[in-house]
């Protein structure tokens, strides 16, 4: 096991290097000239001079990459162009809430999505089955922004039962000011026993939360069923069937770990997708995450806030793939290394 834990973290560590010297090279061919980004389209030519030479912009192309490399192990991953702060501490920042947002909506996900696919699983090929096929499918192809606009057509805008937009409610700023530990919201709001701002910011978090989910939720519906239908086809469950065992405990008590081994690897691919595609649902329903972070970096051509985001969305990608691998080995022993 520790053999296997080092190769993993070694093929990991190979991953982020790769990341980081594509970031470093998309950085240089991004058109436009950062000195006049941080400087400003009328700064005189001794300011572009210093911030050139503040960002090493006119030393070679291998003393530059090196320079990159080691201010990012040693924590600095540059100044943002837009914000004037360090690029961490705007990560700091707009990363908690996007967290919590993801953190919700797989939270959600894996509680419908496995129990959906078991139920699909036990009714192959009748109603129940067809029915969460259609939905999971549904649930998989619709536009995020189609589905984030309707939601907040019908449950904010007819119904008006939950917020259309936003964290919380910004009066509460005022009448119960929130003492900030984590910088995830419904973290900090439980730790310091704000109830005005967990409730406000559940109710905040249902729709966009929603709409993460749908794609993961339908696709860890599917990759259950098909798991247990594969399972249940195996030599043991045969063996479960003649030892008198319905097809629901077969399914429940000796199926479902082994075919939640590909769920979990599934699950670290959707959580940095669902971390890219709530960008869009952040823009939409106005989260304060790093998607709106990220696109307003964009809009400024903010060269080391992009390459930060990316970094940070790479990082998590990673170090989700190698926990999961590392849980398949808990949950499924064949998944063990010999």
């Amino acid at each position: 096991m520790p053999r296997y834990v080092a190769r993993r973290l070694g093929q990991a560590l190979l991953v982020v290097a790769g990341v980081v010297g594509l970031t470093f090279v998309i950085m240089r061919m991004v058109p436009g000239d950062p000195a006049v980004a941080f400087a400003g389209p009328k700064a005189t030519p001794g300011q572009l001079a210093e911030a050139r030479e503040r960002f090493g912009l006119d030393d070679p192309l291998p003393a530059q990459l090196w320079n990159y490399v080691r201010d990012l192990v040693t924590g600095d991953w540059g100044t943002s162009l837009r914000t004037r702060q360090p690029v961490v501490e705007d990560l700091y920042v707009a990363f908690p809430a996007s967290l919590e947002l993801v953190g919700a909506a797989l939270l959600g996900a894996v509680v419908v999505g496995v129990p959906v696919g078991v139920l699909a699983a036990r009714y192959k090929r009748k109603f129940p089955d067809i029915g969460v096929r259609v939905t999971s499918m549904l649930a998989v192809s619709v536009p995020v922004f189609w589905l984030a606009l309707a939601l907040q057509t019908v449950f904010a805008g007819h119904l008006d039962w939950l917020p259309v937009a936003g964290e919380y409610d910004p009066a509460l700023d005022t009448t119960s000011p929130l003492t900030l530990w984590t910088n995830i919201t419904v973290v900090d709001a439980l730790i310091t026993g704000n109830w005005p701002i967990l409730t406000s910011t559940l109710e905040h978090l249902v729709l966009p939360a929603l709409v993460v989910a749908a794609y993961p939720t339908g696709v860890i519906a599917q990759m259950t069923r098909a798991g247990l239908i594969e399972e249940s086809g195996q030599d043991h469950a045969r063996m479960e069937r003649a030892l008198g065992f319905g097809e629901t405990a077969i399914l429940t008590r000796f199926a479902l770990r082994p075919a939640l081994n590909p769920v979990l690897s599934l699950i670290a691919l959707v959580f940095a997708y669902a971390i890219v595609n709530g960008f869009l649902v952040e823009a939409v329903f106005n989260w304060p995450g790093l998607g709106r972070y990220a696109v307003e970096s964009i809009r400024h051509l903010d060269t080391p806030a992009i390459a930060g985001v990316t970094l940070l969305v790479a990082l998590m990608y990673v170090l989700a793939n190698l926990l999961v691998d590392l849980l398949q080995g808990v949950v499924d022993p064949r998944a063990r290394p010999r």
